[in-house]
């Protein structure tokens, strides 16, 4: 959080012209509609990390609201990328089931297979940024961080997709803590304001999300 201060303080002295924050779906909580979840549903969080996304917002509000600071932010859902390793956050079995099936072994996966979560393909969510950061000031209704969509899937329709291209591939389901987590974050996400503000529309629908997947890993396992 130190370091969203300092950057806030210098966009303040306009020293910096614009800031962007990167907050997350986890600003959301038990208490929040599970469907289609808006803009402005509640948010209680039950991680550290999402408490600290949430607090990250209201200081990007109130620097807006406050002192005119062009400071803006996405909600971002479950990215998925070949570009790094997973490392264990709460969606990444939706990266590591690909290393799994190119290596044709049997997957472990650690949320149950009915669990819904929203996600995004890297490629839109890096072209959501350059967006959001191009779009006029003027037009921004939302001062804390924006709702952002791509589609939705659980475990079990991923595994699925999958395994029509390969039969034997396996999968067993072994939930840990991070179902709890899980549970509490919405099943799809209301991305209107994003839509309506600033032209936000995904690229890659979850079929053109697997295929580029399977390509990027094989290529890059092929290459170690």
């Amino acid at each position: 959080m130190t370091s969203l201060f300092n950057v806030l303080e210098l966009a303040r002295k306009k020293l910096i012209k614009k800031v962007f924050w990167p907050s997350s779906i986890s600003v959301f909580g038990d208490t929040s509609p599970k469907n289609n979840t808006d803009q402005f549903s509640i948010k209680e969080p039950l991680t550290v990390y999402g408490i600290s996304k949430l607090s990250g917002e209201s200081w990007c509000e109130y620097y807006n609201n406050t002192y005119g600071t062009d400071v803006r932010s996405i909600r971002f859902p479950g990215i998925i990328s070949s570009k790094t390793l997973p490392g264990g956050g709460t969606t990444d079995y939706a990266v590591s089931i690909f290393y799994s099936f190119i290596k044709k072994e049997v997957f472990k996966c650690f949320l149950n297979k009915g669990t819904k979560l929203p996600m995004i393909y890297i490629e839109d969510a890096l072209r959501s940024i350059w967006m959001l950061m191009k779009a006029d000031k003027n037009n921004l209704r939302i001062k804390s961080s924006y709702n952002l969509s791509a589609f939705s899937f659980t475990p079990n329709e991923l595994y699925l997709n999958l395994q029509k291209r390969f039969k034997n591939f396996k999968i067993f389901y072994e939930s840990d803590y991070r179902q709890k987590i899980a549970d509490s974050w919405p099943n799809k996400i209301n991305d209107n304001y994003s839509r309506k503000d600033w032209g936000w529309k995904p690229k890659y629908s979850f079929d053109e999300m697997v295929e580029e997947m399977i390509k990027k890993v094989s290529n890059k396992l092929n290459n170690e």
